[in-house]
C-alpha cells in the first residue's frame, strides 16, 4: 500500500479499473475504517409515513403562469396568513351554503385519507374557528359533519386522487390521465335551462333561441339538491381561477365538483392564478356547482330528463345534475361570457385566433370539420387561443387558459402539435388504449366518436402567453361546403359579413338507408348558436361596428368540394387553402383581381399565387353547367329559409341594419 496522501487517505493501485485505467480506493488512515460522509444530518422519520412526508416540499398551490413564468417578489403582508386561511374557507363555506339553513357546511382542507391530526372543530359562527359548539335540537346530522376540501390541487395530485378513487382512469403512454366521462359523451342542449327573471328579460327567447326558460324557484330546487350531495361527500374538490387575459375584464370563478377529472379538467382549461392571485381571490364572479354523479329530480317542474344545466345569471351560479361530460363547464362558461361581456361593450367571439410576427391578427370562425383548428394552428404564427375570444377595446384576449381539441383520427403527421400536447397534465377523455402498453388507439371509436383532449395552452410550442393581441386585420369565416358551388375564398363587404356570420352555415355528408350519401347543409347562428345569450344579430352587429373602427377584412373560404358535390367532385387540396390562408395574412390577396359572382354576389379573386385560377370560381370545375346552377340555386334557398327566424327581430330604431343585413344575402 502506498503512503498516506496529506496524512489523511492512501490510494491504491492494485487491481485494473475502467479502460485499463489503476483502480483506486479511499480509506483511512486507520487500517479498516470506512471514510463516511456524516456532512448531512441523518434522517430522523420513525416511520414510512414520516420518511414520504419528507418528499413532499411545502410551495404554492398551483404553478404561476404569467409573461416571464415567476410571481411578483413579495406577498401582501397586510393580512396573517392564518386570517387569509380563515378567510378562504369562509368564502368557500359560504359558496355551499343551503338556502333553507343559517349556515354553510363545516369545511376543512385537506384529503381526509392523509389527515392525521383530529379535525378541528368548528363552531356554527365562524366554521373556521377551533371553539367547540354544542350541538341544538334545530340542525340536522349534516351539520356535525366535515366536509374536506381538495383546494387547487395540482395535475400530480389530482392524477393521484383519480388513480386511487375514480374508476376507468389511466395513465396513457404519452403522460396524459385517460378518463371516462360516464353515460354522457357529449352535451346535452335540450337539458340545458336558463332563469328567466327582470335580469334576463333582454335575452333571444323563443323559436330558434338555445336558451329554454325556467323559473328561480325550480333553480333553487335544483341548487339545494346539488349543494346536499357535494356537502353529503367526504371529499370535494374546489377550483379558484380566471377567464379573460385581459385583466380590465377578468372574471373570477369558482368550480366545486365532486371529481378529480373534473378538477384537473378546468384547471387546464381556466386561467391558472399565480399564488398571489390565489391567496386574495375572496369571493368568486360565478360559481359552477357540478354535481353530475347526482341526476335531477324528474318531479321538478321544467325537468324532461335526469339531467339538467341549469343557468342563473342574477345570482351567477350554474348548476349540474345528471352529466358528468366536462365540457358542460367549459361552454356553460362560455355562455355566460357571451352575456357578461356585450354588456361591457366587448365581443364574446366563438373563433381560434393567431397572430403573425407582425402584429397582424386573424380571428377564425367556422363548424366542426371546417378545418378551424388545423387552419388557426400555425408553426408561422403565434396561437392566441383555439376557441373562445372577447374582443374589446383594447383588442382581442383569449377567454380559456387551454385548449380542448377533437383527438378522433388524431396523428403526428396531420396535427403535431396536438399530438405533442398529450402528455403529463392532460386529459384525454373516452378514448381506447392498449391494455398493455397504454398506446392510445385515436381511431377507435368504441366509447364515443368525441374523444378529447383538454391540455393547458402553453403545451403549444408557439402560444403567445400572455394570450392577447392587438385588433384583428381579417376575419375569416370556414365553411366546408359539400354541395360544391361555393368559391375557395371570397370577399365580403360588412353586410355580407354580418349575413354569414349569423348563418353560420357548412355543409355535413350524411348517408342514407342505400347508402346514397348526399349533403346535408348545417346552419348555427354565430358559430355557436349553443352559447349565445343574444339575439344573433347583437353579436353581428356589434363584430360589424368593430371591423369598421379598426379596418378588419372578412373572408369566407370554403375547405370542401370542387367540380361537384360531395360523391362526384373532390374536396379542395389542404395546400391550396393554405395558400390562400397565407395570401390573406400577408395582405397581397386584397391586391388581387375580382370578380363578382351570381345568387350570393361574392368578391372572387382572379388569380392567387400556388393556386390554380380555374378552381377561383367553381363554375368552371363543374362539367355539367346546368347542375351547377340547379345546385348553387338550392343552396341559396336552404339559406334563405334559414334566415326566416331572424326576419321579426329589428336591429336600431329604423331597422336598416336588419334591411341591409337581409339584402347581403343570396339574390334570386
Amino acid at each position: 500500500m502506498a503512503a498516506p496522501n496529506n496524512g489523511e487517505f492512501s490510494f491504491s493501485t492494485a487491481g485494473k479499473g475502467r479502460n485499463g485505467l489503476p483502480k483506486i480506493q479511499t480509506q483511512k488512515t486507520k487500517e479498516d475504517e470506512i471514510c463516511h460522509d456524516d456532512s448531512a444530518k441523518p434522517v430522523k422519520a420513525k416511520t414510512l409515513d414520516e420518511l414520504h412526508s419528507l418528499q413532499k416540499k411545502k410551495s404554492a398551490p398551483t404553478t404561476p403562469l404569467t409573461a416571464t413564468g415567476t410571481p411578483s417578489a413579495a406577498f401582501s403582508a397586510a393580512v396573517s396568513e392564518e386570517e387569509r386561511h380563515k378567510q378562504q374557507l369562509h368564502s368557500i363555506s359560504a359558496s355551499l351554503a343551503s338556502l333553507t339553513r343559517e349556515t354553510g357546511p363545516n369545511v376543512v382542507k385537506g384529503d381526509p385519507t392523509r389527515t392525521t391530526p383530529e379535525t378541528p372543530r368548528v363552531s356554527h359562527d365562524s366554521h373556521v374557528s377551533h371553539h367547540h359548539h354544542a350541538p341544538t335540537l334545530n340542525i340536522s346530522d349534516s351539520s356535525l359533519k366535515f366536509t374536506h376540501i381538495l383546494y387547487n390541487l395540482s395535475p400530480a395530485e389530482l392524477y393521484e386522487q383519480a388513480l386511487k378513487h375514480e374508476k376507468g382512469s389511466f395513465i396513457t403512454s404519452s403522460g396524459a390521465l385517460a378518463t371516462l366521462s360516464g353515460a354522457k359523451t357529449g352535451r346535452s342542449p335540450r337539458d340545458k335551462r336558463v332563469v328567466k327573471d327582470d335580469t334576463t328579460n333582454d335575452l333571444w327567447w323563443g323559436k330558434g333561441s338555445p336558451n329554454i326558460e325556467m323559473d328561480e324557484h325550480t333553480f333553487l330546487v335544483n341548487r339545494e339538491r346539488a349543494v346536499d350531495y357535494l356537502c353529503s361527500l367526504e371529499k370535494i374538490f374546489v377550483n379558484d381561477q380566471f377567464l379573460n387575459w385581459d385583466p380590465n375584464n377578468r372574471i373570477k370563478v369558482r368550480i366545486v365538483s365532486a371529481r378529480a377529472y373534473h378538477s384537473l379538467f378546468m384547471h387546464n382549461m381556466c386561467i391558472r392564478p399565480t399564488p398571489e392571485e390565489l391567496e386574495n381571490f375572496g369571493t368568486p364572479d360565478f360559481t359552477i356547482y357540478n354535481a353530475g354523479q347526482f341526476p335531477c329530480n324528474r318531479y321538478t317542474h321544467y325537468m324532461t330528463s335526469s339531467t339538467s344545466i341549469d343557468l342563473n345569471l342574477a345570482r351567477r351560479e350554474m348548476v349540474i345534475l345528471g352529466t358528468q361530460y366536462a365540457g358542460e363547464m367549459k361552454k356553460g362558461l362560455f355562455s355566460v361570457m357571451h352575456y357578461l361581456m356585450p354588456k361591457r361593450e366587448i365581443l364574446s367571439l366563438h373563433s381560434g385566433c393567431n397572430m403573425g410576427k407582425g402584429g397582424d391578427v386573424a380571428l377564425f370562425f367556422g363548424l366542426s370539420g371546417t378545418g378551424k383548428t388545423t387552419l388557426s394552428t400555425d408553426h408561422n404564427r403565434y396561437l392566441i387561443g383555439d376557441d373562445e375570444h372577447c374582443w374589446s377595446d383594447y383588442g382581442v384576449s383569449n377567454i380559456e387558459g387551454g385548449c380542448y381539441a377533437k383527438c378522433i383520427d388524431l396523428s403526428r403527421e396531420k396535427e403535431p402539435d396536438i399530438w405533442n400536447a398529450i402528455k403529463f397534465g392532460t386529459v384525454l377523455e373516452n378514448v381506447v388504449f392498449d391494455e398493455h402498453s397504454r398506446e392510445v388507439y385515436y381511431e377507435d371509436k368504441s366509447v364515443t366518436e368525441n374523444t378529447r383532449a383538454a391540455y393547458p395552452i402553453e403545451y403549444i410550442p408557439n402560444a403567445k402567453i400572455p394570450c392577447v393581441g392587438p385588433h384583428p386585420t381579417n376575419v375569416i369565416l370556414l365553411a366546408c361546403d359539400a354541395f360544391g358551388v361555393l368559391p375557395p375564398v371570397s370577399k365580403l363587404n360588412l353586410a355580407q359579413t354580418m349575413y354569414h356570420f349569423i348563418s353560420g352555415y357548412t355543409a355535413l355528408v350524411a348517408g342514407t338507408e342505400d347508402g346514397i350519401k348526399e349533403p346535408t347543409a348545417t346552419f348555427s347562428a354565430c358559430f355557436g348558436a349553443a352559447f349565445i345569450m343574444f339575439h344573433p344579430t347583437k353579436y353581428a352587429a356589434m363584430l360589424s361596428e368593430k371591423m369598421q373602427k379598426h379596418g378588419a377584412t372578412g373572408w369566407l373560404v370554403n375547405t370542401g368540394w370542387s367540380g361537384g358535390s360531395y360523391g362526384v367532385g373532390s374536396r379542395i387540396k389542404l395546400a391550396y387553402t393554405r395558400k390562400i390562408i397565407d395570401a390573406i395574412h400577408s395582405g397581397k390577396l386584397l391586391e388581387a383581381n375580382y370578380t363578382k359572382t351570381e345568387v350570393f354576389g361574392f368578391e372572387i379573386p382572379t388569380e392567387i399565387e400556388g393556386v390554380p385560377s380555374e378552381i377561383l370560381n367553381p363554375i368552371n370545375t363543374w362539367p355539367d353547367k346546368d347542375a351547377y346552377n340547379k345546385t348553387l340555386l338550392k343552396l341559396g334557398g336552404l339559406f334563405k329559409n334559414n334566415f326566416e327566424v331572424f326576419l321579426n327581430y329589428k336591429v336600431g330604431t329604423d331597422n336598416s341594419l336588419t334591411e341591409e343585413i337581409l339584402a347581403a344575402g343570396p339574390n334570386f
